[in-house]
Formats: C-alpha cells, structure tokens, sequence
C-alpha cells in the first residue's frame, strides 16, 4: 500500500498562486504515473493534469493550460501542481491520484484532498 497526502491548499485571490505537493509514503511512488483532479461543489471530479514515472510526458485539461504545471521529484517521493494566475472557477477540492501504468484509466492510490479556494 502506498499512502498519498496533498498539502498546500488554502484562500488565495484572483490571479494569484498556490503550489500543491502531493507526497507518498513508500519510494515505490517513483514508478507510478500521477496525476491531479479536482472537485468543485455539486460536480464530478475532473481531470487536471497527469505526469509519467519518468515525467517525460505531461498532460493537462484544457482549462488550466498554460497557467498550471505538474511535475515531480522522485527523489522526494513527491509531485506538485503549481497554480498560478487562479480564478474563481478554480476552487475545489483537489486531489493527487497514483497509478501504476501509464495507460491505465483507473487510478490505485488516492489522497484525502486538500481545498483551494479562489475569491474575486
């Protein structure tokens, strides 16, 4: 089992920044595709960005590219999300979710979320 916590959360204004971190529990997180999700009050969990193991490749959801970047460092057992320019639209619980293939759609491993919140 492998143990995901996301910090760094909090209240920022518009067009502000906040950086995520995403730290795991076992060095075996070096070999896991991850990637971050977000969920806002009455909406489904949406897909924000996801790295490979390697960090090679980045993917992001359109509505965050260019002002959010995801990356990682391996050798701290840990990803980040750094946000910048947040909007109002932005709030929500986000979470960092782990996986084990880089093709597999289902995540394995979740944290418990941390909430950011944006005021205009």
């Amino acid at each position: 089992q492998v143990q995901l916590a996301e910090s760094g959360g909090g209240l920022v204004q518009a067009g502000g920044s906040l950086r995520l971190s995403c730290a795991a529990s076992r060095p075996a997180f070096r070999r896991f595709a991850m990637g971050w999700f977000r969920q806002a009050p009455g909406k489904e969990r949406e897909f924000v960005a996801a790295i490979s193991w390697s960090a090679a490749v980045t993917h992001y959801a359109d509505s965050v590219k260019g002002r959010f970047a995801i990356f990682r460092d391996n050798a701290k057992n840990t990803m980040y999300l750094q946000m910048n320019n947040l909007q109002p639209e932005d709030t929500a619980v986000y979470y960092c979710g782990g996986k084990y293939a880089d093709y597999a759609v289902m995540y394995d491993y979740w944290g418990q979320g941390t909430q950011v919140t944006v005021s205009s």
